[in-house]
């Protein structure tokens, strides 16, 4: 149960999603039950027939931001950096005048502190600090640097989507992002959330059934493997987090009617149980979240969740493990290949209820 190869499968590589659902909604939908482990076939369009007004939903509202830029040192050599606090830089810049992150740098030799990047004729940065492979950068742009940003990033996808020329992939900026997106500030997409759509948000409300909001801003740790044999000496990444006091309150309200808590995506999950006090009441809060969920967790709200299929070994395949049963998830997972589902960022989905 603890060792990362009780978390492998195989994966055919033409089962990995590299471009969302024509519709959005008309991914396919496996519903498993958590008990016995039996499993359904639906589409994501269903949703609303599978659920009652005794289920609340609890999403993401993170945004993706264009965190990856592409440039040039001043000696000439290319450089790629990744923004990994943008919700902090902006307030930063607020509070100093200044944009000012931790990044990731990609060059052919690593650039010292001093530094400068250039990534168009209105922003560049300098390195003001480095600490192992994460590096200060202190951004200039004589315009807003918000507006810059989107001008000249790029939104950063998952290694296994491939794609020979980024920035000319504007399909990308659209698809990587929930609907319902509004918060700035991450450097991956809450992936569940991209099934949703307009249409399908107002037929849940007409049945009645409630839709709030968190924050969790998704980090570039989604993206790192676990390098331990033992899951349990694994280091879980922090990433900022807004719980407000309406949304816990509205929480609340629901678990003490005896209503069903259904988080949509493993960051709405690891907030809300982060957020959870040892009663299972929800706390209004903001701060870094690291909380790390693997079998033999004890989960204190999360009643059902809806999740995408998750890369071989990773900590979002050990979390609904933990949830549902490793054995039934990876029986569900070859079940899900048997039946030809797409798999990850931009694949089908899971409702575990």
């Amino acid at each position: 149960m603890y060792s990362l190869d009780d978390y492998d499968y195989v994966l055919p590589e033409e089962r990995i999603a590299q471009t969302p659902a024509p519709e959005r909604d008309q991914a396919r939908l496996m519903v498993m039950d958590r008990r016995s482990g039996a499993v359904r076939h639906h589409q994501f369009q269903d949703l609303p027939d599978l659920l009652t007004p005794r289920d609340l939903l609890v999403v993401n509202n993170t945004r993706v931001v264009p965190a990856r830029l592409l440039g040039h040192k001043s000696t000439g050599g290319k450089v790629e950096v990744l923004i990994l606090d943008y919700a902090g830089g902006l307030q930063r810049l607020s509070a100093e005048g200044v944009f000012t992150s931790a990044c990731l740098i990609k060059a052919s030799k690593k650039p010292k502190p001093g530094a400068r990047l250039h990534f168009s004729d209105d922003l560049s940065a300098e390195i003001i600090g480095s600490r192992g492979d994460i590096h200060t950068l202190q951004f200039t742009s004589s315009h807003s640097f918000e507006a810059t940003l989107e001008r000249t990033g790029i939104v950063p996808l998952p290694p296994y989507i491939k794609r020979a020329a980024p920035a000319e992939n504007p399909h990308d900026r659209h698809d990587y992002q929930t609907v319902y997106a509004t918060e700035k500030g991450a450097v991956a997409a809450p992936t569940a959330g991209l099934h949703f759509t307009p249409q399908l948000l107002q037929d849940l409300e007409a049945r009645g059934i409630p839709v709030v909001a968190l924050t969790l801003h998704v980090g570039h740790g989604t993206f790192l493997p676990v390098r331990v044999t033992d899951i349990r000496d694994h280091a879980m990444h922090a990433e900022r987090f807004t719980v407000t006091p309406t949304v816990a309150a509205a929480i609340n309200r629901h678990k003490a009617r005896g209503g069903r808590i259904v988080a949509v995506g493993t960051t709405s999950v690891r907030t809300l149980e982060y957020a959870a006090g040892q009663d299972g009441r929800l706390q209004a809060m903001d701060g870094q979240n690291d909380l790390y969920i693997y079998p033999g967790y004890r989960f204190r709200l999360v009643d059902a969740m809806i999740t995408n299929f998750h890369l071989p070994q990773s900590t979002l395949l050990m979390l609904v493990s933990a949830f549902a049963g490793r054995e039934a998830i990876l029986a569900a997972y070859r079940e899900a290949i048997q039946q030809r589902y797409r798999f990850f960022s931009y694949g089908d989905g899971m409702l575990i209820a």
